[in-house]
């Protein structure tokens, strides 16, 4: 089973990787304007409002450039959906080069722009950040690495703390009350397991135990007999794990379940996207298991539409562009010149975007709509749909 599962993953490690690979460590501090301090620019609302879109395009990788072009296709459909509101749109290249990010987001500020979209990677967008913070100009990365949140930068990519806090609140009031915990020891496990325990404690459930192990097949099967053990004898009855579906999910999810870590009676939690592999869904450790979504008929609705403009399907992360020039838009129309202000950005009630309604947080974090997902029979099965508005069930 080992084997046929790994070698399966291979066709979701593309998708996977794609939707990670904003996650790497910065390599400067953050929050180099005041945690609370109003950032931003004024605008002239009745005069075209101009924004940098920050793109990998420029970098040696293939996959760069194809998601530079998707990113910059997005936020020009994204434009065009806008009613009376005029955006100059403005395209830079940035590579993944944070000192290129730096020079560049310089060069966009010179030029004239009133707020930065993008770029992808965090330390490049960090970079961005503290280049932008002496303009007073706020930064929306695509990045979901919340290292580098805060001050004049804003995560547009979705976050571990948004996911794990509505799984967590999802499994408490259906009676779930002590949650273990079980990561990866690499840097997206360890950040994944701050977020499922910041979950758990401000749920007001119990953190029954914290086990980790070694990102590799060798490592897991070593680490599966003591994390078994921490889950018996601490009572958990829910395992959340930080598991991918392309790396440790097919091994974690088979090894604790034949550890005597049974599912009906210790229901398993995904930090990840468990449909991104559909073989996935036949793991024994999955079986009952929940894991979040995006409003799935959101989602169909973006990739449908930008078919039928470019004639290809969207990058997994071109919708994040779209998300960005909606918010900026949704603010403009309004009329106000402070529009691009963090405290403008922040509006409680939030956006629509490619996925469902999302909003920025003051910390710089983001909250989105999610749906929760059960797997039955192999197959996925939406409990509680993604909400609507803020304010409303989930939220």
């Amino acid at each position: 089973m080992f084997a046929n599962l790994l070698r399966a993953r291979k066709a979701a490690a593309r998708l996977f990787t794609l939707l990670t690979i904003v996650f790497v460590a910065a390599c400067a501090a953050p929050g180099a304007v005041g945690i609370n301090q109003n950032t931003g620019q004024r605008i002239d609302p009745n005069a075209p409002v101009q924004v940098a879109l920050l793109v990998p395009g420029g970098s040696t990788a293939g996959s760069d450039r194809f998601l530079a072009a998707n990113l910059e296709n997005a936020a020009r459909m994204a434009i065009a959906d806008l009613n009376g509101v005029d955006i100059d749109l403005r395209v830079y290249n940035t590579g993944s080069d944070p000192a290129q990010a730096s020079v560049i987001t310089a060069q966009a500020l010179e030029e004239g722009a009133k707020i930065i979209l993008g770029p992808l990677y965090a330390d490049a967008a960090n970079a961005a950040g503290l280049a932008a913070a002496s303009r007073n100009v706020n930064v929306l990365t695509f990045s979901n690495n919340p290292k580098i949140a805060g001050g004049n930068v804003f995560l547009l990519g979705a976050t571990f703390d948004n996911t794990a806090r509505r799984l967590v609140n999802h499994a408490a009031r259906n009676g779930t009350t002590r949650f273990a915990i079980v990561h990866g020891n690499d840097e997206g496990g360890q950040v994944g397991r701050d977020a499922i325990a910041t979950a758990v404690r401000s749920s007001g459930a119990q953190l029954a135990g914290v086990e980790s192990y070694a990102l590799s097949q060798q490592g897991i099967l070593e680490a599966t007999p003591r994390i078994a053990s921490t889950i018996n004898a601490t009572g958990a009855d829910a395992v959340f794990l930080t598991a991918g579906v392309n790396a440790d999910l097919p091994i974690i999810a088979t090894s604790l379940p034949e550890a005597g870590i049974n599912p009906a009676d210790t229901r398993y939690i995904g930090l990840t996207r468990w449909n991104a592999l559909p073989q996935a869904l036949s793991l024994p450790g999955v079986q009952g298991g929940l894991f979040a979504l995006p409003d799935q008929s959101m989602v169909a609705n973006f990739e449908s539409r930008y078919q039928g403009v470019y004639g290809d399907a969207p990058h997994p992360l071109a919708g994040l562009a779209y998300d960005g020039i909606a918010a900026i838009g949704a603010l403009v129309a309004a009329g106000d010149s402070n529009a691009l202000t963090k405290q403008a950005l922040t509006t409680r009630q939030g956006f629509q975007g490619t996925s469902g309604i999302f909003r920025l947080l003051p910390n710089g974090l983001n909250e989105r709509g999610l749906a929760v997902a059960e797997v039955r029979n192999n197959r996925v099965v939406i409990v509680e749909p993604a909400p609507r508005s803020f304010g409303g069930s989930g939220l």
